[in-house]
């Protein structure tokens, strides 16, 4: 596996490779990230991982502190996985000079996460642009965990490049709590509260199958959640998969929520 630390070497080492997937991280890999990485390895003949944690994208600056990072570990799981290329730039390389136009959302996406964090899609969509420029990959991998992400990048990101996004579905452990490297600041028992947490919604979606109420169902669990897990709830709703349009019927709807667990804020989708 060639690690690569500037643009130089990623220029030099990516000469020639046409067939080239791509999975960006901010690192602290799990198996959330490996189903991505086999899926590219699986898909193009060559494979590119980045690890960067992308400043732009935190609301708080003690959020970009606090995130787990061991790249050490993440070195060790990528050369087992028999990754061709790692990219680890620091931020001057991804940040340059350049001055690139200002992403601005619409309206319509200011809803879900982008309702609560401002500034922070905006910051995901400016990292992947830059990113994509540099590397150029034929298909990018990306996980359904952050379904609003996905809908997003995919939207930008294929408008402007040739490169397509591939959805990936979301990886689950044993108690149903999608993984996300955020839960390596959960204790034990807030995993396990989590994961019970991700049971209930699983729960609830298959009750709101032919059922006309639907928002004071939802409601109703969201009270149920808030009172009985004492977390905080910013948002429990369902919506349309294709354009994320509040939706009064579970077909072709998931349900989307975050909440803050101990001060640790988790989202999901089902």
């Amino acid at each position: 596996m060639k690690i690569l630390l500037n643009n130089v070497d990623l220029n030099e080492a990516l000469s020639g490779v046409s067939d080239l997937g791509f999975v960006p991280t901010m690192g602290s890999l799990h198996n959330g990230h490996i189903s991505l990485i086999k899926k590219s390895k699986k898909q193009c003949k060559k494979t590119i991982v980045s690890i960067f944690v992308n400043p732009s994208q935190f609301n708080k600056k003690k959020d970009f502190i606090k995130y787990p990072r061991n790249n050490k570990k993440d070195i060790l799981i990528l050369k087992k996985l028999n990754v061709d290329f790692l990219y680890m730039p620091k931020i001057n390389q991804v940040y340059s000079s350049i001055q690139r136009k200002k992403i601005v959302l619409l309206n319509k996406n200011k809803i879900l996460c982008a309702k609560f964090r401002k500034g922070h899609f905006e910051g995901v969509l400016d990292i992947m642009d830059r990113l994509t420029s540099l590397i150029k990959p034929k298909k990018i991998f990306m996980g359904e965990k952050d379904y609003q992400q996905l809908h997003l990048v995919k939207n930008f990101i294929e408008k402007k490049y040739s490169s397509k996004i591939i959805s990936c579905k979301t990886i689950r452990d044993k108690n149903k709590l999608a993984l996300s490297s955020r839960n390596l600041l959960l204790k034990e028992k807030e995993l396990i509260i989590a994961g019970k947490i991700a049971q209930s919604l699983f729960n609830l979606k298959k009750l709101l199958k032919n059922k006309n109420n639907i928002k004071d169902i939802i409601d109703t669990i969201k009270n149920d959640l808030m009172n009985f897990y004492s977390i905080k709830i910013e948002y429990l709703e369902l919506r349309n998969k294709k354009n994320l349009t509040i939706s009064e019927k579970i077909k072709n709807s998931k349900i989307f929520i975050a909440y803050y667990l101990n001060k640790i804020r988790l989202i999901d989708n089902f």
